[in-house]
């Protein structure tokens, strides 16, 4: 290396290009030059407030807090993961009793709103279901009674309830899972190809 790399006239001519770069002004500096006791105390306010509200963990990206359990039944690749991710973690029966309510709910002939109902409670709701679902007693006897007239709202209040146990439980633990962080890791890398 020269010995005059770093010389005077370098030095010189790297500050008078510096000279010609606008640097952001901080606006706090210059409208208040000189901070008073109040200030800092102000200041220390906002800090104290701002670390006692909740925050986000870092693994959540605005992505993540964007997608709620709606959005989420409602698109095909993303309710086919999720679905999986219930499988694997033995819980599958709470998306598959949803997926059937929708489908009860969008019969129209009697006959077949009587047939579903019926298969409906055999499957998820009755006591020695195969598929039992996680619902109190008072809306399984309501659901049952219902079942002699059936009506496309009669699972309604079991499948809010379902909804919500999903959206309480499953669905944080399902963005937080590498099934989900792959599949979003793959959707943010296609449009590339």
């Amino acid at each position: 290396m020269p010995k005059h790399l770093f010389s005077k006239i370098r030095f010189y001519e790297i500050r008078d290009l510096m000279q010609n770069v606008k640097q952001p002004r901080r606006v706090d500096i210059v409208h208040h030059s000189k901070r008073h006791k109040k200030d800092f105390q102000g200041l220390m306010v906002e800090k104290i407030n701002d670390m006692s509200s909740p925050t986000k963990p870092r693994s959540q990206t605005d992505h993540e807090l964007h997608l709620t359990l709606n959005k989420l039944l409602k698109k095909k690749k993303y309710l086919a993961a999720f679905r999986t991710f219930l499988q694997s973690e033995y819980s599958d029966e709470n998306i598959e009793f949803w997926l059937a309510c929708e489908d009860f709910r969008s019969t129209t002939s009697p006959d077949k709103l009587r047939w579903k109902a019926e298969a409906i409670y055999k499957e998820f709701i009755q006591p020695t279901a195969r598929r039992e679902i996680n619902v109190d007693c008072q809306i399984r006897e309501k659901i049952k009674k219902s079942l002699e007239k059936p009506s496309p709202s009669c699972f309604d209040e079991a499948q809010r309830h379902v909804y919500l146990l999903m959206e309480s439980d499953s669905c944080p633990r399902f963005l937080q899972s590498d099934a989900y962080l792959s599949l979003k890791h793959k959707s943010r890398t296609l449009w590339y190809v």
